[in-house]
């Protein structure tokens, strides 16, 4: 990948104020262990849950990440990333009650490694385009309307993709009126239903209602972790199919994979906590290749791709369906543009080692930066030095 001697400094940025916070900083440690030194200079920067910048080496070892207050640690210094184009880069201030400059460190690509809110949603990603530094993954576009399941099922309607029926509502509604929403719900899909915030992912805040109690309590808990919800209408005997995507303007598919589930749907606990060493998404039980026809699977391969073209995905993404196989029915469920694991484990079975994938996906941010630089921005027509000699009044006429 580097033709030359001097390796690239990829800031690993991950953690951030979201409730699936723990998820993306096992996933960055995974990334990072994946990235070969002798390619990289890897630069961890890790976001509090109170939204702080950290850097520094002890970052790199998960087991820092049991202390509470890491930036009393040595080493561990308070950073910042500078949206202007000139630092290219982190500035770190100096140590507080000590003379100093800020010192700037050059980023040559940005791998952001965050699920959920404040990372994955779009917010992050604007920051690295008013940077101007490369980054991994999808940009503002794609990574904003697939946080949101509402937005999504919506572009997914436009494009003749299949999503499951569902009733969408904001928090201020349902705080105004729960009945009325309710009696939405009973009227347009009956139950049994799901019930999840619009906005997370992890199947945090997702439940299954029966009825209308168990309705009204689920929204209650879901309303406290997000601003917009949907009900889903419950797709008896459907099962999971899971398929990673890679690629920019050309997309590879890889092998499919059923999640083996617990209960009705896969919980936090079941993605992540049930395997050993808290693996991540790679230690959860699943059956690789998914159990189904060629044809199915060729479907689904082509569902994805297009789904992720429509939102103007690049990098990578994992995309999650609900399949009837007996029905013929396929749904797609969800788009996640920083999957858990990265997907390790799906690439894995294509033959592709998690340093073959983190390298692919940094030749793609590289790529995607390229082309970005070909876009004109700088349109220089007049206007100030006409303002300048007339003066303002009437300029808006």
């Amino acid at each position: 990948m580097n033709t030359g001697s001097k390796k690239r400094a990829v800031a690993v940025i991950f953690g951030s104020r979201t409730v699936e916070h723990d998820v993306s900083v096992v996933t960055a440690h995974q990334v990072m262990q994946a990235l070969l030194p002798t390619k990289y200079d890897v630069i961890p920067v890790y976001i509090t849950r109170d939204g702080k910048w950290l850097t520094g080496e002890a970052l790199r070892d998960l087991k820092t990440f049991q202390t509470d207050d890491l930036s009393e640690m040595l080493g561990i210094k308070e950073t910042l990333l500078s949206p202007a184009t000139q630092h290219h880069g982190l500035i770190t201030p100096p140590v507080a009650g000590r003379l100093g400059r800020n010192q700037v460190q050059r980023v040559d690509v940005v791998f952001p490694v965050l699920h959920g809110s404040h990372g994955e949603d779009g917010t992050l990603q604007g920051l690295l385009e008013l940077a101007d530094l490369p980054y991994v993954g999808a940009g503002v576009l794609a990574s904003a309307t697939v946080r949101d399941k509402v937005m999504l099922k919506a572009i997914m309607t436009a494009h003749d993709i299949p999503v499951v029926q569902h009733v969408p509502f904001s928090r201020h509604e349902w705080v105004g009126d729960p009945d009325a929403v309710l009696q939405r719900i009973e009227s347009e899909l009956g139950y049994p239903v799901f019930v999840k915030p619009a906005s997370l992912g992890s199947s945090i805040g997702v439940a299954r209602a029966d009825d209308a109690d168990e309705a009204r309590n689920f929204i209650n808990v879901a309303a406290n972790f997000d601003r917009r919800l949907l009900v889903e209408k419950a797709v008896e005997d459907a099962i999971e199919i899971n398929c990673a995507l890679l690629g920019n303007t050309e997309l590879r598919a890889s092998v499919l994979e059923q999640p083996i589930t617990w209960q009705e749907f896969l919980t936090y606990e079941e993605k992540y906590m049930r395997s050993e060493g808290a693996a991540g998404m790679k230690g959860a039980e699943r059956k690789i290749p998914a159990p189904i026809s060629d044809e199915l699977t060729q479907r689904i391969q082509d569902m994805a791709s297009k789904a992720f073209q429509a939102v103007d995905g690049r990098g990578t993404a994992r995309v999650d369906f609900l399949v009837c196989e007996d029905a013929g029915e396929v749904y797609l469920n969800e788009i996640n543009t920083i999957p858990g694991s990265l997907a390790f484990y799906l690439w894995q079975e294509t033959g592709m080692s998690p340093t073959e994938l983190v390298d692919e996906l940094i030749r793609l941010a590289l790529e995607a930066a390229a082309d970005k630089r070909k876009t004109v921005y700088d349109y220089k027509t007049g206007l100030i030095a006409h303002a300048a000699a007339r003066g303002l009044k009437g300029m808006k006429k």
